[in-house]
C-alpha cells in the first residue's frame, strides 16, 4: 500500500495548472443516510461519475463542525467533521477513493471569520485581556455609541455588532454570528496555517480559500468611501443591498495579505498542494487576483468574479477581461467558472438554449487558465424557484423577493428520471426540494447526445490537447458577436473562434494551412461561415 508520504513525492507541483475542479456542495450532493442531508459517505459512494466526466480534481464546500447558520461556512471546530456529514474516517475514506480513481481532492477553507461559537471567539469576548482578546476585529463605539465606521455587511446592515460583555464592537463582514479574526495578530496566523497543516497531513491535494481578500481590515478602521451609482455592481452582493454604494478601500483587499499568502504558500511547497482562492471584489478582481497569484510565491490560482455576471457573457467583455489581466500581470493563473454555490446557474442566468450552452461551455474549456465545473452543471440544470416557505438561506430571506438568495442552485443533485427525489436520498423530503423539473435531466435520463456525453467529450478533447490546457493565450480579439484567439504550447497551435450570438458570423484564419478540430463536438470547419452560438477549433500543419 502507498503511503502518504510516498503519495505527496508523486505529485506533479503542477497538476493544477490547467486542471477542471469539480465543485462538490455536500449537503446537495448525495445522502448516504436518510436524513434528507447529503454526507461525506454520498459524495464518496458518487465520485464514479465525476471521475468518469473527466475532472481533474474535486472541491468540496465546507463539511467543518457548524451551527449551519450559513450552511458551513461559519466554522465552529476547523479540525473535525461535523455530525451531520459523517466522521473524519469517512473524509478518509473518500480521500482514498478519490485518489483511487485519479481525482486530486480540495477543501474549502474558510479563514476569514469564524462562527460565534468557536471556541477561540468565546473566549475573545469574554473580557480584554484574556488570551485569545485581539483574535477577533474589536473596536471601542464613537462618542455617541455608534459604530466605529461606515463598514457595512454583505449581507446587508452594518458590518459591526455590539457585545455588552467587553462593551465594544466586533467586526463581521458576513451573518452577525460570523465574526472577523484579527489577522494582523500572529498568532492568529499561526493558528490557522495549523489548520492548513491538519488536513495537508491528511493528504489533501490543496484548498478553496473562501474570500481570500477579506483576511485582513485596515487596521486604522478608516471609513470606506461612497461609491457614484454608474460604478456599482451587483455581482458580490444584490443590487437591493446598500453594500454596493461604497468603495471598500478599507474594509477588504489591504496589502499586509500578501505577506500572509506567502507564508501560506510556505506551507504548501513541501506538500506540493495547490490553493485557488476567492477574490469577492467587483471593482479590482483581476488586479487583485494579478497580485495574488503573480510571482510563483503566493497562491497558484484565483477566480474572479468577470465570468459569474449577471448578464451574458459578450466576446467584447471578454476581450476587455484578458487585456485588463494581461495589464495587471501577465504572468496571473485564473480558474474561471460560470456557476458556482452563489450564483444563479448560468443556464437561467444567461438565458442559454442548447446550442448556447455547449458553446459556452468549450469557449470555458479553451480559455488560459483553469475551470470550475459545479455540481449539475453538465447536466444543463436549471436555476430552481424555491418558494418562501422553503427557504433556508438567510440571505434569500432577508432580502426577499426582491432577491431570492442562493437556494435555486443550491438544490440536490438528481441521478435517476423516475425516483420524487431523484435518486438524491431514500427520506421523503430532502433539505431543499428536487424540482420536479430537474428530473428529466437526470444523470440517469442523459442519453449518448445528451449534455453530459458532450462535457465528457469536451473534458477528454481539452485533455488530448496541452495547448489548450495549459498553453499561452493571444489576447482575444473581438468583432461583434465573435470572439477569436489562439492557444500555443511546444509549437503547437490552436486557433479558437467562438460566435457568442445568434447571428452569424464568418472568422478570419491567421495566415498558414489548418485541420479542423473538435468536429466530434459539433464544431465547424476553420474558416466557414458560424452560425448561432457556431465554433471552430483548428490546429496550425
Amino acid at each position: 500500500m502507498t503511503s502518504l508520504k510516498e503519495t505527496i513525492l508523486a505529485r506533479n507541483p503542477d497538476w493544477w495548472r490547467g486542471a477542471v475542479i469539480y465543485q462538490i456542495y455536500p449537503r446537495s450532493f448525495q445522502d448516504s443516510n436518510g436524513d434528507g442531508i447529503g454526507d461525506l459517505a454520498g459524495i464518496t459512494s458518487r465520485l464514479d461519475h465525476i471521475a468518469g466526466l473527466g475532472a481533474d480534481a474535486i472541491w468540496i464546500s465546507p463539511f467543518f463542525t457548524s451551527p449551519m447558520k450559513d450552511f458551513g461556512y461559519d466554522v465552529s471546530d476547523y479540525c473535525d467533521v461535523d455530525a451531520m456529514f459523517g466522521s473524519l474516517e469517512d473524509f478518509d475514506a473518500l480521500m482514498a477513493r478519490a485518489h483511487d480513481l485519479g481525482l486530486k481532492v480540495m477543501i474549502d477553507l474558510v479563514l476569514s471569520h469564524t462562527s460565534d461559537q468557536h471556541p477561540w471567539f468565546k473566549e475573545s469576548r469574554k473580557d480584554r485581556t484574556n488570551d485569545k482578546a485581539d483574535w477577533y476585529v474589536w473596536a471601542d463605539p464613537k462618542a455617541d455609541g455608534t459604530p466605529p465606521n461606515n463598514w457595512p455587511s454583505v449581507f446587508g446592515g452594518t458590518a459591526w455588532a455590539w457585545d455588552g460583555r467587553r462593551q465594544q464592537y466586533y467586526l463581521h463582514n458576513f451573518l452577525t454570528s460570523q465574526p472577523d479574526l484579527n489577522l494582523h495578530t500572529p498568532a492568529v496566523q499561526d493558528a490557522l496555517l495549523d489548520v492548513a497543516r491538519f488536513w495537508l497531513d491528511r493528504g489533501v491535494d490543496g484548498f478553496r480559500l473562501d474570500t481570500i481578500n477579506f483576511y485582513f481590515a485596515d487596521k486604522y478602521l478608516r471609513d470606506n468611501p461612497s461609491l457614484p451609482p454608474e460604478l456599482r455592481n451587483d455581482s458580490i452582493a444584490p443590487s437591493v443591498n446598500p453594500y454596493n454604494h461604497q468603495l471598500h478601500l478599507f474594509s477588504k483587499n489591504q496589502p499586509e495579505n500578501l505577506e500572509f499568502l506567502r507564508r501560506f504558500r510556505a506551507v504548501l511547497n513541501p506538500y506540493k498542494a495547490a490553493a485557488v482562492g476567492e477574490v469577492g471584489d467587483a471593482q479590482r478582481g483581476l488586479e487583485i487576483m494579478a497580485e495574488y497569484t503573480s510571482g510563483g510565491d503566493k497562491v497558484q490560482m484565483c477566480y474572479p468574479f468577470e465570468l459569474l455576471q449577471p448578464t451574458r457573457l459578450t466576446a467584447g467583455a471578454l476581450a476587455e477581461t484578458f487585456a485588463r489581466m494581461a495589464k495587471a500581470a501577465p504572468d496571473a493563473w485564473p480558474c474561471w467558472s460560470y456557476s458556482n454555490h452563489d450564483t444563479v446557474r448560468h443556464v437561467t442566468r444567461w438565458g442559454l438554449n442548447n446550442a448556447g450552452l455547449r458553446m459556452y461551455t468549450l469557449l470555458l474549456l479553451a480559455l488560459r487558465g483553469s475551470v470550475c465545473l459545479y455540481q449539475g452543471e453538465e447536466l444543463g440544470l436549471p436555476e430552481a424557484d424555491i418558494a418562501f416557505e422553503d427557504l433556508q438561506d438567510p440571505y434569500g430571506i432577508e432580502f426577499w423577493p426582491e432577491f431570492k438568495g442562493r437556494d435555486g442552485c443550491r438544490t440536490p443533485m438528481v441521478w435517476v428520471k423516475d425516483n420524487a427525489m431523484g435518486g438524491f436520498t431514500s427520506a421523503e423530503k430532502a433539505w431543499l426540494p428536487v424540482p420536479a423539473q430537474h428530473l428529466a435531466h437526470a444523470v440517469g435520463a442523459q442519453g449518448d447526445g445528451g449534455l453530459m456525453a458532450f462535457y465528457r467529450k469536451a473534458l477528454e478533447f481539452r485533455a488530448s490537447e496541452p495547448a489548450l490546457r495549459s498553453g499561452e493565450m493571444s489576447l482575444p480579439e473581438a468583432q461583434g458577436d465573435l470572439v477569436t484567439f489562439t492557444r500555443d504550447m511546444n509549437g503547437r497551435r490552436v486557433f479558437c473562434a467562438f460566435n457568442l450570438g445568434a447571428g452569424t458570423v464568418k472568422p478570419k484564419l491567421p495566415p498558414g494551412k489548418w485541420t479542423a478540430l473538435a468536429g466530434s463536438l459539433g464544431g465547424d470547419a476553420p474558416g466557414a461561415e458560424l452560425g448561432a452560438w457556431g465554433f471552430a477549433l483548428a490546429a496550425a500543419e
